[in-house]
């Protein structure tokens, strides 16, 4: 291989030399002829035959010298300026085929300022960064994902064990029952929620903007969880402003209030309050989704939105990490903003701002 290469170059090295011997070749010639027709016209000299061969010799010496001279020029200037900086670019990206993420290329400077081939080492350091990046969250997401599949897989597993034991009474028979049914539908939900999540990550979702009420969607979704603020005693206030429009893609924000309205009453003890609010402020409008739960704490805060996050691990069974990064994402993809507001043992408000539309 290297000697391939060796040999390519001589070949390189001599097919430049033929270039630039034919190139000075013909303009010497070409001003030497000028300068002799000239000479003669107007100085009447004439040229013996001993005079053009004196003069042919030279002229061919400087034109070998000169051929030469360029080669060598035109030859460091290629290892310097084009070999050098291509070598280390195509090292750089054997590097990145072969799964190192961490290889960046020293920038090349040349004399004259920025060349082209550092506009290339810039994109290709700024690839391998997004790459980086790309891989840390596959890998982790990979991680997580495992994680959250092994915890239900387990617990269907063992409860489907103990099924088969013969000793078992109606009322255990029925506890496990009921256990693989609320593993199997979280884990369900985790697939469903990964599925959505991959969708609004990878794929470029065009929103199916249409005016309606917003405040007609809040209370729908809220109803939806009418049997779990029953059965847990939670008592509901609501401030819904009238003809709030936007528009948005209802679909996607039916996401965000379902997520907002799950955790709210998961982390609500029996007895306490969810409060709901929409107001117009401006041109925008604004939606509260209170608690009085567990609260959490600023560093919770600051990874709440971070995929399998969860921040408080007591009701881990009861989610998988993934509602809030949805809600995000859908944040992200409408044009909206989420904040969340916090104090351990107070409880948590998440803040929603939407751009409204005029009333109609």
């Amino acid at each position: 291989m290297r000697e391939n290469v060796k040999w390519r170059r001589i070949l390189l090295s001599l097919r430049n030399y033929i270039v630039f011997f034919l190139l000075i070749a013909f303009i010497i010639t070409c001003c030497m002829y000028l300068f002799l027709r000239t000479l003669q016209q107007t100085l009447g000299i004439s040229y013996t035959e001993e005079n053009i061969r004196a003069a042919a010799a030279l002229t061919f010496a400087n034109v070998i010298f000169l051929s030469f001279l360029c080669t060598v020029i035109d030859t460091v200037r290629r290892r310097l300026m084009v070999d050098r900086p291509v070598r280390r670019i195509v090292e750089g990206a054997e590097k990145l085929m072969k799964g190192d993420f961490s290889a960046r290329i020293k920038p090349f400077r040349s004399i004259g300022g920025e060349s082209g081939f550092d506009m290339i080492i810039d994109c290709f350091n700024r690839m391998a960064e997004e790459l980086s990046g790309v891989e840390t969250l596959r890998t982790d997401f990979i991680a997580n994902v495992s994680h959250e599949l092994k915890t239900p897989l387990s617990v269907i597993q063992n409860y489907s064990t103990m099924l088969q034991s013969p000793e078992l009474s109606d009322g255990q028979r029925l506890d496990y029952a009921k256990a693989i049914t609320e593993q199997s539908r979280r884990l369900a939900d985790l697939v469903t929620n990964i599925l959505k999540l991959n969708r609004l990550e990878n794929q470029k979702i065009y929103p199916a903007a249409h005016k309606y009420d917003l405040g007609e969607q809040l209370a729908e979704c809220l109803l939806r969880f009418e049997g779990i603020w029953e059965k847990k005693k939670i008592a509901i206030d609501t401030d819904i402003e009238d003809a709030v429009f936007v528009e948005s893609d209802d679909e996607l924000l039916s996401l965000v209030w379902n997520n907002l309205f799950s955790n709210a009453l998961k982390f609500t003890e029996a007895g306490g309050t969810v409060s709901l609010s929409l107001t117009s402020e401006g041109d925008l409008a604004v939606v509260k989704v209170s608690d009085t739960g567990c609260g959490i704490s600023q560093e919770v805060g600051r990874h709440i939105f971070e995929k399998f996050y969860q921040g408080d691990t007591s009701r881990a069974t009861q989610g998988n990490g993934l509602g809030l990064a949805l809600v995000r994402r859908v944040m992200d993809i409408v044009g909206g903003d989420i904040s969340v507001e916090s104090k351990v043992g107070k409880g948590s408000t998440f803040l929603v701002k939407i751009r409204r539309t005029t009333d109609g």
